[in-house]
Order: structure tokens, then C-alpha cells, then sequence
């Protein structure tokens, strides 16, 4: 995000806070409420532009009258385009009387998520001066997000927004930054038949890509494809988180990216509230890693498969039971799973490289993560099978992400990300790769031979070149000649100084 963008939402959220809105996160409620009533009114616009470029209908959410309690209301002026032009007390009254309740009522399917997590949304600006600065510091913001041309320039502004919570680390919760999620969903390549799944969803960002790329590649499928278009809009996505805020955001982040009515559930996904096994296609995640939970709140089913109170290791056991067979995975890690000598450590990568197909681990830099963390990580990559199936293990060394590595994360040129995909996708040719190249297929047999350890440092080879240097005696020569000039200089100074 550049610095322009990043101090119009700076100063946004000085409006909120000098306005008597200081708890973050009603902040980021009443801005995330606000944008989707600006996308909102965004989406139906290029939805009907779409419409008449097919030659499609389109009825659009605002015709005609809409019925808000007992009133019948012309649904234009709940556009935001036409009510951020009302002099600042009929805007307040306009958004808070019929657009609020006109949101909150907006989805048919009063069990949908979008339903469950906006019932109690509440409207909290407090004055009609308040709710027009920040609806003219927000229509400045989306000016400069267009400017970029940038396709998840969006994105980044939820992100910008939510590093505000400054809660980062202290559940464990790392938001994934964009261009690794997408990475991510690119090495997963999720189908239009996909059910996909992310059970410590938090924003929904990983979510979110999947459908966008979807869009991108099988765009005929789910756009036009009445049945795959239908389990796109519900049924394709299912989010848990524990926080009803970050649901609240997820509802709203899916239904403005297209997708209606996705299951977006309160859910602790390691205790008995999730039953799920083998429902699922494809697992997206970055779940926390926060250390050690009680014995009592996790699911029996998991700690069977593996005995610990590891988090980290407990997720892997919990992907591998909501899998379908042939169901894949790509999950981050921190990078004690890789190397980890507990005995849980080693049966939870036994069990993921003798039982399913471990295809890849990529190792990414500490920096990843950074300003909030600088904890390393890497990137898993399997299949659930059942009856094993590992071959030959793809193992990548990220060295740059396209972005400095300290808490600027400043963009650079050095970006491995684009070989990953690539890579990953055609790993037949990455056969004659040798050990001291940046990626390259270590045998199942040698992963077994090694207590089932995946740290690249247990495989790749540093390359030595040798390097010559002139004989002791020339150096030693050369010292002395240095010694003399100096001293002949000194001489010189002595004497220009008149000492």
C-alpha cells in the first residue's frame, strides 16, 4: 500500500477517534459497515453493466420502492452515489433511518451469515458532521485505490484497517499477508467443483481469493454455469472463527466479493463444536499458533490422532479429518513443525507423509510476517489419501517475497513467489534440480531415514566457490609498503604543521 493511501485511512480514523469513537473495534465495524454499503451500491452498478453487456436482465437491489418498517422509501436514495451528495442532516437521517435497517434486512435467508452477524449491527456514529467527514474521507480513500489500478488494492485497505486492532500476536492470529494468500490459492488452484474450507478464517481473506481467482480462471463455470454458479453463491465456502467481529467482516468481505451466502459459523474448529470430516475439497489456513491449549476444550477425535496440546500440530490432525480423500491442503506452519523432535511432532508428519501425499514445503523468510511477528514459517502443501502415496517431496527456498524483509516491507524487484507457482505446477521437471539450487525433490525414503524431518537445511547443500588469495609473503610485502607510505606521510604533516 503507498503512503498517500495509507495516511488518507490514517486520518479517517482520527475522525472516528476525535469524534468520540475510540475503541478500535467499533471503529472498524462502523468503517467495514460503511464500505459494504459503498461496494454495495459498486457492485450492483458493474453487475448491471455487465448485464447489458450480455444482453442479460438485471434488477438491481435499489428499483423501484423499498419497504423499511412501515415506510416505503425510494430505494435511489440508499445508493451511496446519491446520498453522500445530501447536506450533511438528511444524509445522517437517510442512513441512519433507512440504509442501516435496509442492510441489515438484506439477505432473504435469515440464516444465512451475512443474517446471523448483522442482526445487531448497530449505527454509531453520533452526529450528522461526524458521518459526512468520514463519508468524504471515504470516497477520497476509494479515489486513490482506483488510481492504483490495482486488483486487490481493496484488500490491502481491509489489511491496513484490521493492523490497526495492534491484536496481532497476542492470540496467536497472524493476518496472511495478500500476495502470500494468493500464492497460496494458486498453488491449490481451487475448481469450480470445489468445497472449500477455512477453519480459523479470521477475515476471510484466504476465502475471498479463492473466489476471486476462481472468477479469474473458471469464469464461464461459475458466472454463467446455472448449477456451478449456484454452488459458488452457497455451498463453495465455509469459514470458522472464534471472534464475532472477524465474522461479521467475513460475511460482509464474501457477499461483496460476489459470493452470497457462504457458511460463515462461530466455531471453535478444535473442540467438539466441529464435527466435520470428510466433507471437504480443499483446506486454505493460517491457523494461530498460540502455544498450548486445555486438554479439556479440544475434540477427542483429534488428540487421538495426536497427542498434544500444540495447536500448530493440532490443526494438521484437524485438516487431514475434514478432507475428503483427494481432498488437498495448503496451510502455513510455523517452522517447529518441520523439525520438532517431540514424539507428537514426528507421528503428525508420519502420519502426513507414510498415511497421505506430502507434496511440497516451502520455506518461507522470517520477515514474512513482520511488523507484527518475525516467526518462520513455511508453507505445506498435501493430499489427503489414506494409504500414503508420498514420492518425492518438492521443497523451495523463498529467499525474497517482493517486499524488504524489516517492518517497512517496503516493495523491491526480488520476488520468488512467481517460480514457486510455477515450479510447484511442473515439479516432473524439477528432477535433475541439485541440492544447492533454490528448489529441488528430496526421495520419500531419505525424509524416513531422517526421523521425518522437513527443514530445508537437512537437505539443501551450500555451494563452496573457491577463492584464491595471494601468497602470505606478498601480503606481508604489501603491509610493509602501506606501513612506509604512512609513515613518510606523517613525516610530511609534521613538518607542514611545524613540529
Amino acid at each position: 500500500m503507498n503512503t498517500e493511501l495509507r495516511n488518507k485511512i490514517d486520518a479517517l480514523w482520527e475522525i472516528f477517534w476525535t469524534g468520540g469513537l475510540t475503541n478500535p473495534l467499533d471503529v472498524i465495524e462502523q468503517m467495514t459497515y460503511l464500505m459494504f454499503i459503498r461496494d454495495l451500491d459498486d457492485s450492483d452498478t458493474l453487475r448491471a453493466r455487465e448485464a447489458a453487456m450480455l444482453g442479460l436482465k438485471h434488477k438491481s437491489i435499489f428499483a423501484g420502492t423499498v419497504r423499511i418498517g412501515e415506510r416505503d422509501v425510494d430505494g435511489q436514495q440508499l445508493r451511496w452515489s446519491v446520498f453522500h451528495d445530501f447536506p450533511a442532516g438528511k444524509m445522517y437521517a437517510t442512513v441512519q433511518e433507512f440504509v442501516f435497517p435496509f442492510i441489515k434486512g438484506l439477505h432473504a435467508d435469515k440464516n444465512s451469515a451475512y443474517s446471523k452477524y448483522m442482526d445487531d449491527a448497530i449505527f454509531k456514529l453520533p452526529t450528522p458532521l461526524m458521518l459526512d467527514r468520514v463519508v468524504n474521507a471515504m470516497d477520497e480513500i476509494y479515489a486513490a485505490v482506483d488510481a492504483l489500478h490495482e486488483t486487490d488494492a481493496k484488500g490491502d485497505l481491509y489489511e491496513y484497517m484490521l493492523s490497526k486492532l495492534q491484536q496481532s500476536g497476542t492470540n496467536g492470529q497472524f493476518r496472511t499477508p495478500r500476495h502470500i494468500v494468493k500464492m497460496m490459492v494458486a498453488l491449490a488452484a481451487p475448481t469450480p467443483d470445489d468445497v472449500i474450507a477455512d477453519p480459523a478464517c479470521g477475515t476471510a481473506g484466504f476465502l475471498v481469493e479463492a473466489g476471486e481467482y476462481l472468477k479469474a480462471n473458471h469464469r464461464d463455470a461459475v458466472m454463467f454455469d446455472r448449477e456451478k454458479k449456484a454452488h459458488f453463491q452457497s455451498g463453495m465456502f465455509t469459514g470458522y472463527d472464534m471472534d464475532r467481529t472477524m465474522l461479521r467482516i467475513s460475511a460482509m468481505n464474501m457477499m461483496t466479493h460476489g459470493v452470497t451466502n457462504p457458511f460463515i459459523e462461530y466455531r471453535d474448529s478444535l473442540s467438539d463444536q466441529n464435527p466435520d470430516a470428510g466433507r471437504y475439497s480443499l483446506i486454505l489456513a493460517n491457523p494461530p499458533f498460540k502455544g498450548s491449549l486445555s486438554a479439556d476444550t479440544v475434540s477427542a477425535d483429534l488428540v487421538k490422532v495426536c497427542k498434544t496440546k500444540k495447536t500448530e500440530l493440532l490443526f494438521l490432525a484437524l485438516f487431514l479429518r475434514m478432507l475428503r480423500v483427494g481432498g488437498r491442503c495448503a496451510c502455513i506452519v510455523p517452522d517447529g513443525v518441520l523439525f520438532g523432535s517431540s514424539k507428537a511432532h514426528v507421528q503428525m508428519r508420519q502420519k502426513i507423509i507414510d498415511e497421505n501425499r506430502l507434496e511440497a514445503v516451502i520455506s518461507m523468510p522470517s520477515g514474512v510476517f513482520k511488523p507484527y511477528a518475525g516467526v518462520s514459517t513455511a508453507v505445506l502443501v498435501f493430499t489427503k489419501t489414506g494409504h500414503g502415496g508420498t514420492d518425492d517431496v518438492w521443497f523451495y527456498d523463498m529467499r525474497a517475497d517482493g517486499f524488504s524483509l524489516d517492518d517497512k516491507r517496503s516493495p523491491i524487484a526480488d520476488n520468488d513467489i512467481p517460480d514457486i507457482v510455477a515450479r510447484f505446477h511442473n515439479r516432473a521437471r524439477e528432477k535433475d534440480r541439485q541440492r544447492t539450487d533454490q528448489s529441488f525433490l528430496v526421495p520419500k525414503q531419505e525424509i524416513v531415514d531422517n526421523g521425518y524431518d522437513l527443514s530445508i537445511n537437512k537437505y539443501k547443500q551450500t555451494e563452496y566457490v573457491p577463492v584464491e588469495y595471494p601468497p602470505t609473503s606478498e601480503i606481508m610485502a604489501e603491509l610493509r609498503a602501506l606501513e612506509k607510505k604512512i609513515g613518510t606521510e606523517m613525516d610530511e604533516l609534521e613538518r607542514l604543521l611545524g613540529l
